[in-house]
């Protein structure tokens, strides 16, 4: 979810290559084996992986990998992981559901459900509508002041007090509806005020309104006594064990747990289901209203987003918590999708999009070799991407991290002594020298695109 790492630097999106072929029903279990026992194995991008794919005949999955938790459960449909901002879609079916039973319009200003003594921003005369919440629209920012770009459970301390006083003392930089921007506050507020509309908490709200209406008895925030035993243990990037996330403020941002099996589910009923299969009018609600991204071939609908590449268009999003990936994703061509969780803070998008459509190409990821300390004090230091975007390097022992500006810090990994690749995201960084043989520059390479970064004095 909730590590900006769709936002980490210039973002990333699946790759395109040639046209689409036709579906011819689901790869061989060995094939997606393989795929995960890579970027387990050889990769080491996650300690564990499950995948499911499915269609209208069935799914099927695989898992490689251990979960890591005490009881060493084996990894299956039912293992439990934290599913980050794939809450998002939840919240916005929630939405789309109250709307049709009246309670809400999604042309409702925001502050029409809040407390009297909050401001909510406004700006041109135009106030942020819960449809403006929905589309990643709001002109809110990503997160509020008061939440640490990093840390073991940085929203768990997060009050709605803090919330308040934020929105009371924020100014907008665009109008409500106008500018595509990935808000964890705002759909962290949109739960909030839906909550408030129901009188009843957030978790309640979700579960009888959209889990149980679909069957998904194994998606909560609070987990059940089960669902405790069958959760894979989290990750840091670097493979190392994390603390799970609460949040309570925002918890529509991306506070849900989860199963393979319950998000399989969750897809056939959002993209598969026929007229009068549960929830059907507001999860027709989900995909009526489009609106454009700053990046191409990708809109956003109400939660979700809509990449339009391969002679395809794939309805999905993807959620990361401090030591979970995952992605849930639909080709609306080869009506087939996938469902991939991840016990580590990597991004597994590529995989996703590859199961759903296999015109979509598989990220790449070298292997890491070893790189003299001295040599990786060298590159530390701030190195401009544009004109209020730095990428600030550390260096620590053996080990070298980039932070983005605002951003939480990750591992680079080393390919070579001055070639390094991020595991979270596909991206890639050259450091060069001068005539001199001082580091002067960083050449990165992220979503098809390359960029000099002079280095700062």
């Amino acid at each position: 979810m909730v590590i900006a790492r769709r936002d980490f630097l210039l973002g990333t999106i699946a790759s395109a290559v040639c046209s689409v072929r036709a579906y011819a029903g689901f790869a061989p279990d060995e094939d997606i084996r393989n795929i995960l026992r890579d970027r387990v194995d050889r990769a080491r991008q996650s300690l564990g992986i499950v995948a499911s794919v499915f269609d209208s005949t069935g799914q099927k999955t695989v898992a490689h990998g251990h979960s890591g938790a005490a009881n060493d459960r084996a990894l299956d449909g039912d293992t439990v992981f934290e599913i980050g901002s794939i809450t998002k879609v939840f919240t916005a079916l929630l939405l789309a559901e109250m709307v049709t039973r009246g309670e809400v319009a999604l042309d409702d200003p925001a502050a029409k459900f809040l407390p009297t003594d909050v401001k909510m921003p406004a700006r041109s005369g135009k106030q942020i509508t819960l449809l403006d919440l929905a589309t990643y629209s709001s002109g809110l920012p990503r997160v509020p002041d008061g939440i640490p770009a990093d840390g073991d459970n940085p929203y768990a301390a997060y009050t709605v007090e803090q919330l308040y006083a934020f929105l009371s003392g924020h100014t907008l930089r665009f109008d409500p509806g106008t500018h595509y921007e990935y808000s964890n506050l705002g759909f962290g507020l949109l739960g909030h005020v839906l909550a408030l509309r129901a009188n009843m908490s957030y978790e309640d709200l979700v579960v009888s309104r959209v889990c149980a209406p679909l069957g998904l008895a194994d998606t909560r925030i609070s987990l059940t006594a089960s669902m405790r035993e069958r959760l894979a243990q989290g990750h840091l990037s670097n493979l190392k064990p994390a603390s799970n996330w609460d949040i309570p403020t925002l918890a529509g941002a991306g506070a849900l747990r989860s199963t393979a099996n319950d998000l399989v589910k969750f897809m056939n009923a959002t993209c598969m289901a026929g007229a009068g299969a549960p929830l059907r009018p507001a999860i027709d609600l989900l995909l009526q209203t489009r609106r454009p991204t700053n990046v191409p071939r990708w809109e956003v609908g109400l939660g979700w987003f809509i990449l339009s590449a391969n002679k395809d268009e794939i309805v999905w999003k993807d959620g990361m918590t401090g030591g979970y990936g995952t992605f849930v994703g639909y080709s609306t061509s080869l009506r087939s999708g996938a469902v991939v969780l991840s016990n580590t803070a990597n991004s597994v998008n590529d995989i996703g999009f590859n199961l759903a459509n296999p015109a979509s190409k598989l990220a790449q990821y070298p292997p890491e070799v070893t790189v003299d300390p001295a040599i990786l004090a060298a590159y530390a230091g701030v190195y401009q991407l544009g004109p209020n975007f730095a990428l600030t390097i550390r260096a620590e022992s053996e080990r070298l991290f980039v932070r983005g500006t605002g951003q939480p810090e990750f591992e680079l990994f080393a390919e070579s002594e001055n070639r390094f690749f991020m595991r979270m995201v596909d991206a890639q960084g050259i450091f060069l020298r001068d005539k001199d043989g001082r580091v002067d520059r960083l050449l990165w390479h992220q979503g098809g695109r390359y960029q000099y970064c002079p280095r700062t004095p």
